[in-house]
């Protein structure tokens, strides 16, 4: 047995978030079925208010999030280690603004931020040599930008992680860590994002925050009142 109030909260993580579907269909994508990346929910929330329509991308590990950045930025590049990785969203995501590019998890992969001598907005770290690519991320970072290091929880273990982290703190940038549940799996994480103190993002609505996934401030007056008197 449960209460209606638990039940009306599964309810709100099944229709939402779609975590139900995403687990069972190993999909990263919201309830209209739109890519997201396989960070955590709040990052998620959180990096989705912002215009990146003028802004450059890249990403050390190709995925859904390839498919997210796309969706709202200027020009995104990926890179990824993996053969059948690379061949399956070459294949799947056909946008115009993506460039994914193969890269052996080498020298060859860090390094490959610095192959077209520009500076990126947003530099994600999710894929191999995470020391390595941090360090490379601070040389090609626009100023006002910022560094998302995604599963940044396995600094508890992972000696790689300490060493990334402490690269990304030593270049004088601010780290928010965003705790929650994610996509595809059933246990939390945690995904970092490290700013540039000349940070300067444009929102792309009125007001900030906007109302959340499941948020019942976004119910109407009436259906706020109906909801308290149901459950309250």
């Amino acid at each position: 047995m449960v209460s209606e109030k638990f039940q009306k909260f599964v309810e709100m993580w099944q229709k939402d978030f779609a975590i139900e579907k995403s687990i069972d269909e190993k999909i990263c994508a919201d309830k209209d079925g739109n890519p997201i990346p396989w960070y955590t929910y709040p990052a998620i929330e959180y990096l989705s208010q912002f215009d990146y329509s003028k802004l450059k991308i890249f990403e050390f590990g190709c995925g859904y999030s390839s498919a997210f950045w796309a969706e709202r930025a200027k020009r995104v590049v990926s890179i990824e280690d993996k053969t059948d990785w690379f061949e399956k969203w070459k294949s799947e995501f056909r946008y115009e603004n993506l460039d994914i590019r193969w890269r052996d998890e080498g020298e060859g992969y860090d390094a490959a931020i610095f192959e077209d001598n520009e500076k990126y907005d947003v530099i994600v770290i999710d894929g191999k040599r995470r020391k390595e690519c941090a360090a490379a991320a601070v040389k090609a970072l626009n100023d006002g930008g910022m560094i998302i290091l995604d599963d940044s929880d396995r600094i508890n273990t992972s000696e790689e992680y300490v060493q990334a982290v402490k690269i990304l703190r030593e270049a004088d940038l601010l780290q928010v860590d965003f705790y929650g549940f994610c996509p595809m799996n059933c246990y939390t994480k945690t995904t970092s994002v490290f700013f540039s103190r000349k940070w300067n993002f444009v929102s792309k609505n009125k007001v900030q925050p906007v109302n959340g996934w499941g948020n019942l401030w976004s119910m109407q007056r009436k259906k706020r009142k109906n909801f308290f008197n149901d459950f309250g």
